[in-house]
């Protein structure tokens, strides 16, 4: 009698069904946790559900990212629960920086091998993240997919939907010359310049567990230290802000531009804000250019704000840790931001 050929699976094939279902269900655990009272559909639906009340003239604002190869540097480590913070509070300051409020959250997980565990552990960052700014994760995707993702490498994306008030826009435009740009520092490098960082230093568990003095601290715990956000601390005072830059990639020199009326120039004063020592160890060990620096890092500052100079000083004094780091002036040559 001839041999039954192997009948091939899914699971065969590198996907493993059940581990899907079993991570949905520890991430619905997590994501029932955020659930605003708009949210009219559970973890699991076709489509997540929100009923949208309580504005006059609402205006959506949206936003999606990733956290790059910051992502490495949890896997070597083997620490993925902080990974979601980074996410949700990066999508969080960009819209921040229109004075939206944020509603909800989804998120992508594209993964080569899923274990449901470590899919839970960047899931209790992602809930964490939103109960924090009172955001719903409303659903999300989890994705195994060997033949694209290698082994336990992963990526994580996040989307956002925020509302504001259409009178309550900020977007800059009343920005003038004279008008004081103040900082709020960084927590570390956000989610950006990683691939720089990896670069120089390589992404070894040797390597990520060095104790740095001037850090206090391991390379690791210092690259894997959470994305700040700003969300509780600049709501109230969003009256008083004409533009908010999110500094993300492209660093001072790229992001400020953003929000800086035509013909207008950032002129930024170095010594006015403190520079963490994890840039100085970055550009010391890889000889890297100064400007480099201010164009790939936001060098400790992760948001600036544009106000009226009469505003400045309520600003800086409510913000605690917030610098007046410099002013806005009429545009020379081509320069959009100058640092001196």
């Amino acid at each position: 009698m001839d041999a039954q050929p192997i009948k091939d699976t899914y699971a065969k094939a590198g996907v493993n069904i059940d581990a899907n279902d079993r991570a949905v269900d520890l991430i619905g655990q997590y994501a029932r946790a955020t659930f605003r009272p708009e949210v009219l559909s559970g973890v699991g639906f076709f489509g997540g559900l929100f009923e949208f009340k309580g504005y006059e003239e609402p205006v959506l604002v949206s936003s999606v990212d990733g956290v790059g190869t910051k992502l490495n540097i949890a896997n070597v480590l083997d620490k993925h629960d902080t990974i979601g913070i980074d996410i949700v509070n990066h999508c969080v300051n960009d819209i921040l920086t229109c004075g939206a409020e944020p509603l909800f959250f989804l998120d992508y997980i594209g993964i080569g091998k899923l274990l449901p565990e470590k899919v839970a552990a960047i899931a209790e960052g992602l809930a964490s993240a939103c109960r924090e700014v009172g955001c719903a994760l409303i659903g999300g995707e989890t994705a195994e997919m060997p033949g694209l993702y290698t082994g336990e490498d992963y990526d994580l994306v996040g989307f956002i939907i925020g509302v504001v008030e259409k009178e309550q826009i900020v977007m800059g435009k009343t920005i003038a010359v004279g008008d004081t740009i103040i900082g709020l520092p960084s927590s570390g490098l956000h989610t950006n310049g990683y691939s720089l960082v990896r670069k120089i230093f390589g992404e070894t568990k040797s390597v990520l567990d060095t104790n740095y003095p001037e850090l206090g601290r391991t390379l690791g715990e210092e690259l894997l230290e959470p994305h700040r956000g700003y969300y509780h601390q600049l709501k109230p005072l969003l009256p008083l802000i004409k533009g908010m830059a999110h500094i993300t990639g492209g660093g001072l020199t790229g992001n400020v531009p953003r929000i800086l009326p035509e013909e207008m120039t950032a002129k930024l004063r170095r010594g006015k804000w403190l520079i963490p020592p994890v840039f100085q160890l970055i550009q010391q060990r890889g000889n890297v250019d100064q400007q480099e620096m201010y164009r790939v890092f936001n060098m400790g500052i992760g948001m600036v704000l544009i106000c009226s100079p009469q505003d400045a000083n309520q600003l800086t004094q409510t913000l605690l840790d917030a610098k007046t780091i410099g002013e806005v002036i009429a545009q020379k040559e081509e320069a959009r931001v100058v640092i001196e």
